[in-house]
């Protein structure tokens, strides 16, 4: 096959064509101490944080079915993916077509395509990047800070960029907004705050797509971006049920409400310190539409238990009540770290990222009448002994700070590791509630108070070609 110089190394000329292509993709395997059973998750997603001897296991080993494990300290992980680059001039400017596929997983591997897209004349159309992000967590850290970056899920646009000279562009993105969003709690059926789990979703189905925009300059000095999104927030019927009349559209639903995010992000790099060091940081503030300050993690909602201590926080875009408002939740959060060169093979970064999450006295209201229940997994304020409703308050907030170590035996060769330490400061501190049995944990009255963990990650990757 005939080499092609146009796009730089690794490409070449499909025979018969002027379509250049790049064929390359890579191996990883990762060990998570402190991650919970999911690494991606994290140690508050889920049940992972239930932090108990017992394998609440989904199977028994007895039946020779698959057991899956549902509490975990110690994760394995690996990847396997393949990418492929065409690109082709024509008359409107360089068609692009990339794709990646591969295998994934923790106990279960899976296939997926997290990449495939097309680029012509300033538009990408396809599984890419949302184009609110900018910080890039997977470029600094294994374990990946709270912020707004899509990471190996993709998003669905259909974007345009208009490049306006020397390194200054605008892009205008239509995206699929179910990956960008949470729980809207709906007191009118009743949808219940379970810890560990993502209960029902209070949303109607997809209408509207999501709307961003960035402005962003890239020059030898670094880069920086100015993004923004509308978010609609669509509630649905206040009484649904399977079938027959009552499925609820006879009883009306909430109002949609436009949520919104607006965010900045800054890269500087400092090559008067070490030749490649730089910094990156991001930070956005959100009105119903959280996903946009921290997709990744935490999960909906959070929560870590140990002895008679319990820590959460509720997740959500809106809160619906019984009068027919929705209360759009308010989050802000800020990501951001330094990476700095020993050698040209040695690199170690400092990255850490905070988030706040706040409701209106209206949301935190209607949150707190839905934890009255003895719904498995649930907290009761109002059980016997607890101390009541009016220490019922579910603003949180959660930070963690790490460093990543990373070591290129090869250009295409490289091993890691990372060590994080996290805080959740808990919703309803100081409050004594009823822990409803879910997991590996029993029954019994709690004290709600801050969390931590330490996090740690070891990665070997080889990439399969340049």
């Amino acid at each position: 096959m005939k080499v092609c110089s146009l796009y730089g190394a690794g490409y070449y000329y499909i025979p018969g064509t002027d379509i250049c292509m790049k064929i390359g993709g890579y191996v990883r395997t990762e060990w998570s101490y402190g991650s919970g059973a999911d690494a991606t998750a994290g140690p508050w997603g889920g049940n992972h944080g239930y932090n108990t001897r017992l394998d609440s296991s989904s199977a028994s080993a007895a039946t020779g079915t698959t057991i899956t494990n549902n509490a975990a300290d110690t994760t394995w992980r690996t990847r396997a993916y393949i990418n492929y680059d065409a690109r082709q001039q024509t008359a409107y400017g360089t068609l692009r077509t990339y794709f990646q596929v591969g295998l994934s997983g923790n106990n279960n591997v899976i296939f997926s395509a997290n990449r495939a897209f097309v680029q012509i004349a300033g538009f990408t159309v396809g599984l890419a990047s949302s184009y609110f992000d900018f910080y890039s967590v997977a470029a600094i850290a294994y374990i990946v800070d709270s912020s707004s970056d899509t990471g190996d899920g993709g998003q669905q646009v259909f974007a345009y960029t208009a490049q306006l000279g020397n390194g200054l562009s605008a892009t205008l993105s239509l995206e699929q907004p179910n990956a960008k969003r949470r729980t809207l709690f709906h007191r009118g059926i009743g949808l219940s705050p379970v810890l560990g789990a993502a209960t029902g979703n209070g949303y109607a189905k997809l209408v509207v797509p999501d709307v961003v925009g960035n402005i962003r300059i890239a020059q030898a000095w670094g880069s920086a971006q100015v993004m923004g999104v509308l978010h609609q927030v669509t509630s649905s019927y206040y009484i649904p049920s399977a079938t027959g009349s009552s499925n609820g559209q006879n009883s009306g639903h909430a109002s949609d409400k436009w949520g919104w995010a607006v965010g900045a992000g800054l890269r500087v790099n400092t090559p008067m310190i070490a030749p490649g060091n730089y910094f990156s940081t991001q930070v956005a503030y959100s009105q119903g539409a959280t996903r946009y300050v921290y997709n990744s993690a935490p999960n909906n909602p959070i929560a870590m238990k140990g002895g008679q201590s319990l820590g959460y926080g509720i997740t959500t875009d809106g809160v619906v009540g019984l009068t027919g408002e929705i209360d759009l939740t308010t989050s802000w959060g800020v990501a951001g770290g330094y990476e700095h060169f020993w050698t040209p093979s040695l690199r170690t970064s400092v990255h850490g990222s905070y988030i706040d999450n706040k409701y209106n006295t209206n949301a935190n209201d209607n949150i707190c009448a839905l934890q009255t229940t003895t719904t498995a997994g649930t907290i009761n304020f109002t059980a016997a002994g607890a101390s009541g409703l009016s220490t019922c308050n579910n603003n949180w907030s959660a930070w963690q700070i790490g460093s990543r170590t990373q070591w290129n035996v090869t250009r295409d060769f490289y091993m890691g590791f990372d060590v994080v330490y996290q805080k959740l400061r808990s919703a309803s501190r100081g409050a004594i509630v009823n822990f409803n049995a879910a997991g590996s944990q029993p029954s019994g009255l709690r004290t709600v108070g801050d969390q931590d963990v330490i996090h740690t990650r070891v990665r070997w990757h080889r990439d399969i070609a340049p």
